[in-house]
Order: structure tokens, then C-alpha cells, then sequence
């Protein structure tokens, strides 16, 4: 891979000459989905999977950005002076977007650089390609100009850009899962507080297995912004009548006491799911803890099932891969993962089952959907590096 990469950049880029190569993983999240907007917890995990950059600095102000999953787009340049947000730009918004932050931070981008990406994400699959990309370009920056930022500190860069530059209003999670990654273990975020705890994943005899939908989404466009909004709207119904700075400061049974408050019936779903998944994650971590893999598993199900009925952010294809799971014996739990509205899901699959697993799941796909999922046995792993 290395050499590979290496070779392409001098191809295009012109020798490799004080060129580096860098690495970010993906992420995926085990439980805690749509709660980190909500004040709540979650718990993703980084992965082996992710995207590689090659970077040279440049003694100009040009920026020259070629990816290899994009080809026929070419080599597409801009420079580092008044970088300005373009709703119809294509994949350098993120990278052009943590350039932009870093400025606004005090962290003053000077010079150009070529840059080269590889990503073995699937693209548009949920598994946060778009963060690994942030958190990349972070890293290169903190390398090539020496700047004082921590791992955390490039997480929040990172959503600051995407939030402001490229206009997703996103929480921290997915840059957070990405920059603050180690191996073997998933993070138990608190989302109101920033703190965190490691915490290992021991899956005896089973594995992680990502089941990509194939169903593109764009998350700018799609309901992402609208459940947000949702739920800023009931937030602000319940503390007419409760003390509480987010969904995630409430019990279930708080919840129950007060929902009426909300003064519609989605409004209420939206805030239930909110509430009830930021409770599930935190037993999620309990149950992982105690080594109670077939609870974590059941709390997994049912994180799906909230997200289907109450949040309506699963869609026929998710809700096809993850019903079709809990059909295969061996499956310890599955769900969806990431924004929804297409995707992936993530499943805990004993090993003997794993090839059952693709074969059913993948077989009953096809006939309902007509067109195939993609399934990748995935591993947990640290967050971005120099290689």
C-alpha cells in the first residue's frame, strides 16, 4: 500500500520529495445513535479501515488535491487565501474546510501543499469517511507546521469545519471516535461534558461485521438538520416545566412524568428515542463491563427498533439488513449505524456464523432491495498515525 501510494503521488504530484504518508481510521458506533447532538452518550469504536494521505508542503499558496477514489475529477487547486465554503464543491470542502478552521482557530495555514487521498471507507456508507478526512488533514497540518493541537483538539476542529464550512451540523461524535481511537477498545463519550473512558471490547469468538446498504445518502440534505431541530424544539418545551440542559440529563422515568409538555406527537417520539438511547448506551457499557455480551447484543436490537419507530431515520434497506440478521443464528445483535437514511449497520456475528450471515443476509438483500449489500468483517483500531 505504501509503495503503491508513494508511486501515485510522484505519478501525479511530480517526485516524492519531502512527501509523508498519513493515516485516519473510520469509525463505527456500537450504541448511541442521534444522542451527541442531545447531550448524551455514545460509544464508537475506530477502525482498521480508513484514509490514507500523502502530503508535501509547497513553497507557494497553491493547493493541489487529487484522490484516488475520485479519478476522473483530476487534480482540482485552489489556493490557501480566502477559502470560502462552495454548497456545490466536491470532496476538497473537507479538507479546504479544516485549512479554513485551523485560521479561525489562530493556527495560520501559510503555504499550499499536494495532497493525495486513498480511502478504503466505503463512500457515503455512514462510516464517516467525511471525519476521517478532517481529522487526516488536521493531523497533516499539526505535522507540517509544527502547531500545538492535541488529538481532542482535532476532533473539534474538525466539526467546527464541517458545521461551519461545509454547513452539517453535526455533534462530536465522529470526529472524536476518529482522532481519540485505540485498539481493541470503543469510547464512552459523555457528549455534554467531553468526558471519557476506554473501554475494552472483548468479543470471544465473534467478530464486528459491517453491512453496507449501498444506498447513498448525503447527509447536508438529507433529514439529518430537521430531527436536530426537533429535538432543539422539544428540549425547549420540556424546560418550561423540568430543569435540564439537554435530552440527555433526563431518566426514562423523568421523561414519562413530563412528556406532555411537548406539544406534538412526533416531537414526542423524537425526544423519546433521545432519551431511551442515551439510558441504553450507558447499560450498553454496564453490560460490556460486567462481560454480558448477549445484553449488550439485545440493547443493540432494540437501539434499532427506537431509531426505526420512533426517530424514522432506518429506511427499507437498513431495516432489511438488520431484520434479516436477527435471523441468522449466531447474531449476537445488530442495528443501524451513523446518520440512517441509508448506510451501514453493525452486527456482533459469532465466527461460525459469519459466512451464514453473509450469504442469508446478503441473499435475502438482493431479492428485496435489487442490488446488492457489501459486508466487511472489521477491527478495532488506534486513531490517526504517521506511518
Amino acid at each position: 500500500m505504501r509503495e503503491q501510494l508513494l508511486q501515485k503521488f510522484g505519478e501525479i504530484f511530480g517526485g516524492t520529495d519531502g512527501a509523508k504518508l498519513y493515516f485516519a481510521p473510520g469509525r463505527v458506533n456500537l450504541i448511541g445513535e442521534h444522542t451527541d447532538y442531545n447531550g448524551g452518550h455514545v460509544f464508537p469504536c475506530a477502525l482498521t479501515i480508513g484514509t490514507y494521505g500523502v502530503a508535501r508542503k509547497r513553497e507557494d499558496k497553491k493547493l493541489r488535491f487529487y484522490s484516488m477514489n475520485f479519478e476522473k475529477l483530476g487534480v482540482l487547486e485552489s489556493g490557501v487565501e480566502n477559502l470560502k465554503p462552495e454548497k456545490e464543491a466536491d470532496w476538497t470542502n473537507y479538507p479546504k474546510g479544516v485549512i479554513w478552521a485551523f485560521g479561525e482557530k489562530g493556527y495560520e495555514v501559510t503555504n499550499g501543499m499536494d495532497l493525495l487521498l486513498f480511502g478504503n471507507i466505503p463512500n457515503g456508507s455512514g462510516l464517516s469517511s467525511s471525519a476521517s478526512v478532517e481529522v487526516l488533514t488536521g493531523a497533516i497540518l499539526r505535522d507540517m507546521y509544527g502547531f500545538a493541537v492535541s488529538n481532542q483538539d482535532l476532533a473539534l476542529i474538525g466539526q467546527y469545519s464541517e458545521n461551519r464550512f461545509n454547513g452539517v451540523n453535526c455533534g462530536i461524535m465522529d470526529q472524536f471516535a476518529i482522532a481519540m481511537g485505540q485498539k481493541d477498545n470503543a469510547i464512552f463519550l459523555d457528549t455534554a461534558t467531553m468526558e471519557f473512558e476506554y473501554a475494552p471490547i472483548h468479543l470471544e469468538g465473534a467478530k464486528l461485521v459491517i453491512s453496507c446498504s449501498n444506498k447513498k445518502r448525503g447527509l447536508g440534505d438529507s433529514k439529518y438538520n430537521e430531527r436536530r431541530s426537533e429535538c432543539e424544539t422539544a428540549l425547549a418545551e420540556l424546560q418550561k416545566v423540568v430543569d435540564i440542559r439537554t435530552l440527555g440529563d433526563m431518566s426514562e422515568e423523568q421523561f414519562e412524568a413530563n412528556k406532555g409538555a411537548i406539544a406534538s406527537e412526533v416531537r414526542i417520539r423524537r425526544a423519546r428515542h433521545a432519551v431511551y438511547e442515551n439510558q441504553r448506551t450507558i447499560k450498553a457499557v454496564a453490560a460490556l463491563k460486567a462481560n454480558d455480551i448477549e445484553e449488550f447484543g439485545r440493547l443493540m436490537n432494540a437501539s434499532h427498533v427506537s431509531l426505526r419507530d420512533d426517530y424514522e431515520v432506518t429506511g427499507i434497506e437498513l431495516d432489511t439488513l438488520v431484520e434479516e440478521a436477527w435471523k441468522v443464528e449466531g447474531v449476537i445483535g445488530s442495528r443501524m449505524t451513523g446518520a440512517g437514511f441509508g448506510g451501514c449497520t453493525v452486527s456482533i456475528v459469532k465466527d461460525s456464523a459469519i459466512e451464514a450471515f453473509k450469504e442469508q443476509v446478503g441473499r435475502a438483500y438482493l431479492d428485496k432491495i435489487g442490488y446488492a449489500a457489501d459486508f466487511y468483517v472489521v477491527e478495532i483500531g488506534d486513531g490517526p498515525v504517521i506511518l
